[in-house]
């Protein structure tokens, strides 16, 4: 599963919650979505960070 369809799936959880409620089953689940988006977003980001070169005029 890719990061687009973990966001979309992510997004479709939030509007049932809205409206309709999660099952415990949904709940757990999006917990597991949100952990595997954020690990990627830290991976992402660190891999920015070590990319930065610091030059001294």
């Amino acid at each position: 599963m890719d990061i687009e369809s973990v966001v979309a799936r992510i997004n479709e959880l939030a509007r049932k919650h809205k409206s309709d409620g999660l099952t415990e089953e949904e709940i757990l689940e999006r917990a597991k979505l949100r952990e595997r988006y954020l690990e990627n977003f830290r991976a992402n980001f660190r891999q920015r960070l070590e990319q930065i070169e610091i030059v001294d005029e």
